[in-house]
């Protein structure tokens, strides 16, 4: 167990509740003035050591959040620093890290050096804490720009595009990336990239419970309980070992049959044949457009893209300026409701941009997605262009059992979703080819005397 002495600024000696002095840390990463003891476990001693990215990862009971807030706190006290917390997506504020980081501000003696607000908390010495999602929000997330240090927790489910926008604009000269979470997918974007393939400069550190020396008796016992009943589900939940599938994906064995068959890998464009989109629409949500081109038997999914809160022009102009040469794009029934605000739908829009436009027919979910299972065998998609519409398929996975254990039969409503949806619009609305039945020869009239 590391442990750093760390000095309590909120009191002074006079009781006014202003700090003596701010922590200081050696460059081995102790804090060495007076004070309580802030303990670490020994594998997060890392965090004090300067880095570009600072990573921990595996199961539960790692203390691997707990670690971070605490370290970031201590740091924060010791000098100026502009922290953003970040998850992949946060509704709320009760969706992000406040609340951890405001527990380990009263355990370390820091009440009177921190000012917690609804959505910021502040230090004394021009600290800060920010809090936000990264999905759908480049333009926001470029206004970190000068901060110090950006803490991504939960971050299995980061899509790349997330990563794209998020790391240059961390970019001060001795700027951090801190990146928490336990694993899922191997295909997971977080995983390839800070785990099998991790960059220039980073300290990527496994974690489990073994490393805590503050595991509880209760903690323990659900880790015992469910090492003896299934061990395949404890060796990803405590261990952080990743799944071959997630529980209750949809699409598992087409995906599985993809890998296996190499239909995921570099998928050109073919400027010989037009590109047809598949939208999913999102008015206060996502929404996911495909980009697919339809062969002789094999339908190529060469490109993705996915937005929230943004204009329709917006997607056009996304569309347009990619070299594609469109031929018809393909929306869902709700693309017929009129706006409030122009009093014209989508459809109507689209057509008055002069695209030609085809409503999908409306279906059940589960019928969808059996139409998109009947056409994945014929899909081909570019592993790097779509690798967020990849990740949403992989993710996208049946709703928990009902009160007395029966299976929901309709879908998980979460990021993977919107990929999904424009997925299953994309084999409804398609006409899919079908192989000319082969010729029979009629034999030949033979002329008797008898004809």
């Amino acid at each position: 167990m590391a442990k750093h002495k760390l000095a309590n600024p909120t009191d002074d000696g006079n009781g006014n509740g202003k700090p003596k002095t701010a922590p200081t840390t050696t460059g081995s990463g102790e804090i060495v003035v007076k004070g309580p003891i802030a303990e670490f476990p020994e594998r997060l001693r890392f965090l004090f050591q300067p880095a570009r990215y600072k990573v921990a990862y595996g199961g539960r009971g790692g203390t691997k959040s707990w670690g971070f807030a605490r370290a970031l706190l201590i740091m924060a006290a010791e000098r100026p620093l502009r922290i953003l917390c970040a998850r992949e997506t946060m509704q709320s504020i009760a969706d992000s890290v406040h609340t951890l980081l405001t527990d380990q501000i009263a355990q370390l003696h820091l009440d009177g050096y921190y000012t917690i607000q609804k959505s910021a908390i502040l230090g004394r010495n021009g600290s800060q804490f920010a809090f936000c999602g990264l999905r759908h929000n480049v333009s926001h997330i470029k206004s970190y720009e000068s901060f110090d240090v950006a803490w991504v927790e939960e971050a299995q489910s980061v899509s790349k595009a997330s990563w794209e926008v998020l790391i240059p604009t961390i970019r001060t000269e001795g700027s951090e990336i801190w990146v928490s979470f336990n694993p899922e997918l191997d295909t997971d974007d977080t995983y390839r990239r800070f785990v099998i393939n991790p960059p220039p400069g980073a300290v990527v550190q496994r974690m489990t419970w073994r490393d805590n020396p503050w595991l509880t008796d209760v903690l323990r016992a659900e880790m015992e309980h469910l090492r003896e009943t299934d061990e395949a589900a404890y060796n990803h939940v405590w261990e952080g070992m990743c799944v071959s599938i997630v529980e209750g994906a949809i699409y598992a064995a087409e995906l599985a049959a993809a890998d296996r068959e190499q239909r995921i890998t570099r998928v050109p464009y073919d400027q010989g044949r037009p590109v047809h989109t598949f939208w999913d629409l999102g008015i206060g949500d996502s929404t996911a457009i495909w980009c697919v081109q339809a062969f002789p038997f094999e339908f190529r999914l060469i490109d993705y893209l996915e937005g929230s809160s943004r204009s329709l022009k917006t997607y056009v102009k996304q569309l347009q300026e990619r070299p594609y040469v469109y031929g018809t794009h393909y929306l869902p029934h709700d693309a017929r409701a009129r706006e409030l605000g122009s009093g014209r739908s989508i459809e109507e829009q689209l057509r008055g941009m002069g695209f030609t436009v085809q409503v999908v027919p409306r279906l059940s979910v589960v019928d969808g997605i059996n139409a998109a299972r009947t056409i994945f065998p014929q899909c081909w998609f570019d592993a790097e262009k779509c690798a967020d519409g990849l990740q949403g398929l992989r993710h996208y996975r049946w709703g928990p059992e009902g009160v007395l254990g029966q299976q929901r039969r309709e879908p998980l409503h979460d990021f993977a979703s919107h990929p999904a949806d424009a997925f299953r619009y994309f084999a409804v609305g398609i006409r899919v080819p079908r192989r000319p039945k082969p010729k029979v020869d009629q034999p030949k009239p033979v002329i008797t005397a008898w004809s």
